[in-house]
Formats: C-alpha cells, structure tokens, sequence
C-alpha cells in the first residue's frame, strides 16, 4: 500500500515534503499508443528531507497516468506515473542516463493505481480506487505508516500493514534518478458479470507490461531503460523478486500478447524487495517451521498435529533446494537451517541495533531482553530464545492457504466468478468448506510457477534474471517465515548474484529502516554518476 504525497506540506516515512505545481503545464500524453510523449509533463517542486536531515529542492516533470499496454483490461490500474528531476538545489540535471527506479505499490495482492496520481510518490493505496467484493478476504488495506522508535536510524518508512511508502521514491528522485510508478491489477477486482479479473497472474503480468512499456521508449522516456531497479514491499515485494527472477520468461507471452504489451524485454537490471510474502506453494509450510511453537496472539497454541505435518513437508522441500548458506555455511536443511538464521542474519540483526544505541539505552535495553548475551560488541543467543522474545505469531495454520479459503491467497488464486480456491494439495485435501473436489484444480500448477521467483531460479533458471539484489526483512515479521527470504536470497547467492541481505531487529511487517542505503547502493550497482549537480 502506497502512501502519496498530497499537496501542501505533509511528513510521509519520516521525509518532510512539500510540492507546488508550476504556473505552466503541458499537455498529458495520450493513453491510447505506446510511444511515450516526452513533451506531455506538468513542471513541479518539491522539498525533500534526505536521510541526513538535509533538506533539498527538487524540480522534476512530471507525467500523468499513462496506460502501458494497447488492450487495457482496466486502464484505471494498467497505468505509470513518471517523474524526471531536471533542477536539484538551484542547479540543472540530466537524468537522461539515470537509473530508473520502478517503485510498485501493491500490498496484499489487492489492486494498485496511479490514475488520479498528482506528483511523485502518488502510487496509491493497494485497493487503489477498488472495493473488495463481497465476502472477499480483503487483506491489509490500510495506507497508515508509522514511525518506528525502536531502530536507531529509521526514518519512519515502517508501515505494519505491508505495501510500500513512498520514501524510497522521493529519496531516489533528490539523488537524481528517474522515478516510475506502475499501477496494477489485483485479487478482489471483478466485473459486471461477477468474474475476476485480477487474480494470479495479473499482477505481475501487468508490472512485465509496464517494464516493456518503457524499455520500448528507450530514448523517449526519461532514464536508463537498461537500468530499471524494481521495488516493492509485501506481496509487492514478492512481485518485485518475481520481476527481478522472471525477466523475459516465455511463460508469460501469452498473457502479455492479450494485452497488447509493447514488442520489447521485460528484464530489469536490480531488485529491491521488503518482506516478499512468496514461494506461496511452501509457504505454509515454512511458516510452521518457523513460527509453529509459538502462541496466537489468543494465548492459543495452533493445531500441532497440522502445524507437525506442514513442518515435515518444508524439511522436505528445503532439502530438494539443495541450497548452500551464505558465508561458507554449507548445505542447509531443516536440522540447521536455525542455526544458520541466528549466525547469518539473527546476531548480526541485533549487534547492529545494539551497537548504534548510547551506553546508556543499551543497558536498558539489555536488562529488558536478558536473553541476549553482549559481549566484545556482539550479540548472541539461541533461536528458542528469540522465537519467545518474538512472542505471538499473526497467522493460525494454515497460513496461506487456508482450510476455509479465508487467506487472500486464496482469493488470488481465484478465477472466473469463484472467489478463493486452494493451491497446496494439502489445503485441498483438507478443506472446510464442502468442496466436492479434494484436489487442486488443473490449471493451478502453472499458476504457481508464473507467481514463484523460485521456480525462475530452481526448477528453470533464468539466465535473463536479475543479478543485483536487496532483500529485507524485519525480525519481528509473522506475516510470513524468514526463512522465505533467507532461502531467496541462499539461491541467488549459489548462482553467483550479487546479494545484499539483512534483517531489521525488532521491525515488523514493511519496515524500511535504511532507504538512503538503498539509493546508495542502486548507484553502486549502476555505475551511477550524477550529472549537472556539481559538487
């Protein structure tokens, strides 16, 4: 879920913005063709606070909504908004060869929109304009975002209900970059004659659109088309990993053909993706290896016998990965796996919260968590110690695909006028709700693999993919496993991929602790020079 900036003076994750248009505007460009018009912007300014605390005049062009494919399903979500700064702090710039950040909204799978986007950051709340229907599982809806006190350095980006803020956009435009903001179907849309049309696999169909719909306007649009950096937080950031993975998948051209997608590639150079709720296929089962001793927040302890079965089936999986962990770890498998989350990515999680603290609130905070032994400037402790300090878990068992089809997966797995199905052959096998059929349906296999990074990585490696990644994740996420990313990242690693993985201690669900990190590091990854700005 997108928060966007509104005229005026507003504080969105932390970054203190205020936006006027200017007195003169040109024309929008047409929906109606695939060849971008670069003289259709409106001229705006905008302050932006940087993660420093230095506050900086930006004037960009701005583009309204613009479909990106020929044969719009629905254009109110099958649409971009595009921002180009052109003045940084009273000096001209030339983002013509500036990486493009491609900065999607979508949280719970639900439908994103842009349309009636005004400035940069106007990505929209994931419902984007959409009702749920009736009876739908509708998710995390709310665009609310809240500042977190409880990381040294965040600035505020945490938003608790999944769905990305718009700091990573307003950041990525006062460094230069050109900043694109697709909008895109989602689960809950139907159409006059009750069908569903934005289940599995709109989405990312349409976020594969969109990319084509630039890289064919090389030249037109502002920016790098060979240096697109995806974004996104949630589901969305399982999209996100999904764009970065799937680059130029035949398995998709049916779907983009229908659409009337732009005749170009859908590769992206770099992902960034903030606790991708992926892998959905396993995820209820690596939801109970990780989170399965632990209370709901009732007190009550979920059905072992489900969540024991569902534990045996990811030992399973995560030993057919034949993944290597990072760092020299060696083969990773359900005996160790917590082992390795406490070494690679746990310890290092909570030295660096605990290092940036003064004497004093370490202490404090130390005597409050007598779990964590502080020694030589490095934490320790066990993962049975951490999963009690995490305490109640968000989701009963099944997680994802649940008995009574209530999870929005369900709903995304959706089709025709039937609300929500199951996915997984043992939510089917044991479903509630009076199905005739104890099975999945045939067309659900295929479904999965168009919506799972890691059958992009795994089953049919995608030499196509892309080979920069950021991954993050707070420790305190139960929306989903940690060991979801952590194996994400554990594959890209085993092909050679540059990967920088880390999770943020005591963050929940959206957090984005280091967004001027992240900007940083996609001008890293790109050989990025700003121009025209000076020194």
């Amino acid at each position: 879920m997108g928060i966007g900036a509104t005229a005026g003076v507003a504080a969105v994750g932390g970054i203190a913005l205020s936006a006027n248009a200017s007195s003169s505007s040109k024309s929008s460009s047409s929906s109606g063709s695939l060849v971008f018009d670069p003289d259709a912007y409106t001229k705006l300014t905008k302050s932006i606070t940087d993660t420093a605390g230095t506050k900086h005049t930006v004037v960009y062009h701005f583009w309204k909504a613009i479909t990106y494919v020929a044969k719009p399903v629905d254009a109110t979500y099958q649409s971009l908004i595009v921002s180009a700064p052109v003045e940084i702090d009273g000096k001209a710039v030339d983002a013509s060869n500036a990486p493009i950040l491609f900065a999607n909204s979508v949280g719970g799978y639900l439908p994103a929109s842009v349309s009636t986007a005004t400035e940069v950051g106007g990505g929209g709340s994931a419902m984007g304009g959409g009702a749920a229907p009736s009876g739908a599982p509708t998710g995390s809806a709310s665009a609310s975002a809240s500042a977190s006190a409880s990381a040294p350095g965040a600035n505020g980006n945490t938003n608790a209900t999944g769905g990305a803020t718009s700091s990573n956009q307003l950041l990525a435009l006062a460094a230069g970059y050109v900043v694109i903001e697709p909008g895109a179907r989602g689960r809950t849309l139907k159409n006059s004659s009750g069908e569903y049309y934005g289940t599995a696999p709109a989405a990312i169909v349409d976020l594969k659109a969109a990319v084509r719909y630039i890289r064919s306007n090389k030249g037109r649009i502002p920016g790098n088309v060979e240096r697109i950096v995806s974004a996104g937080t949630s589901a969305g950031g399982a999209l996100s990993s999904l764009l970065g993975a799937s680059g130029d998948s035949p398995i998709y051209d049916k779907y983009l053909k229908a659409l009337g997608a732009a005749d170009a590639s859908d590769a992206i150079f770099a992902t960034g993706a903030w606790c991708p709720i992926t892998d959905l296929e396993h995820a209820d089962g690596a939801y109970e290896w990780n989170w399965g001793a632990n209370d709901l927040s009732t007190g009550k302890l979920v059905d072992q016998t489900v969540s024991k079965a569902l534990q045996a089936q990811f030992a399973e999986y995560q030993a057919g990965l034949k993944l290597r962990g990072l760092g020299g770890f060696g083969p990773l498998n359900a005996r160790n796996l917590d082992e390795y989350m406490v070494e690679q990515y746990l310890e290092p999680s909570a030295t660096t919260y605990l290092a940036a603290l003064s004497d004093t609130a370490r202490a404090t905070y130390l005597k409050a968590n007598t779990f964590i032994t502080w020694s030589g400037g490095k934490a320790t402790f066990t993962w049975a110690d951490f999963l009690t300090h995490v305490g109640a878990r968000k989701k009963d068992t099944p997680a994802f695909d649940a008995f009574d089809l209530s999870a929005g997966e369900n709903n995304e797995f959706g089709t025709g006028t039937t609300l929500a199905r199951h996915f997984t052959a043992y939510g089917a096998k044991n479903d509630s709700t009076g199905l005739s059929s104890k099975r999945v349906a045939s067309d659900i296999p295929a479904k999965l693999d168009l919506m799972n990074p890691m059958y992009h990585l795994v089953e049919k490696v995608n030499p196509n993919r892309s080979k920069h990644w950021w991954i993050r994740l707070g420790t305190k996420d139960s929306d989903t496993s940690l060991t979801v990313a952590a194996n994400l990242a554990a594959r890209l690693d085993n092909l050679g991929d540059d990967v920088n993985h880390i999770y943020y201690w005591d963050e929940g669900h959206g957090a984005n602790t280091d967004p001027g990190d992240f900007i940083t590091w996609i001008a890293q990854v790109t050989g990025h020079k700003a121009k025209g700005r000076g020194k």
